[in-house]
């Protein structure tokens, strides 16, 4: 072999090996990122996941930060799986966010019930009526 076939054979090898690199990227992870900011900017809106699950809410837009990043960069398979965990983090943040709402209700109605009861036993038991009597007619 020659000098020329060798150098020929090792950097067709080179490209193969770096196109085959860059190809494992895969696609631009454009429908990945664009549902992560729409469920993250949902779980904003909905104020129930900042009130009750502020900690999840920051992870998920800390996540979509990231995907951005490693998507300007370039970095697909690291900025798609960096939008899927804000996606998850921020639908984590909502359910917690409605469970802490639910529980601030149920917490409302047993107050609610126990002032009842309250008022029911402060007026006394309620008087007893029985069957009507009727008189004989003489």
């Amino acid at each position: 072999m020659s000098l020329r076939t060798i150098i020929f054979c090792t950097t067709g090898a080179l490209l193969c090996a770096a196109a085959s690199g860059c190809a494992t990227e895969g696609p631009k992870p454009n429908d990945e990122l664009t549902k992560a900011h729409t469920v993250v900017e949902q779980a904003d809106k909905g104020g129930t996941a900042q009130r009750y699950a502020a900690a999840d809410l920051q992870r998920a837009h800390d996540e979509l930060s990231e995907a951005d990043r490693f998507n300007s960069q370039g970095k697909y398979t690291e900025a798609r799986a960096h939008a899927q965990r804000a996606e998850v983090d921020a639908d984590v943040a909502v359910a917690r966010g409605s469970s802490g709402e639910q529980q601030r209700a149920a917490e409302d109605v047993t107050k609610a019930n126990e002032a009842l009861r309250q008022e029911s036993n402060r007026n006394g038991p309620p008087p007893v009526v029985g069957p009507a009597t009727t008189s004989p007619q003489q």
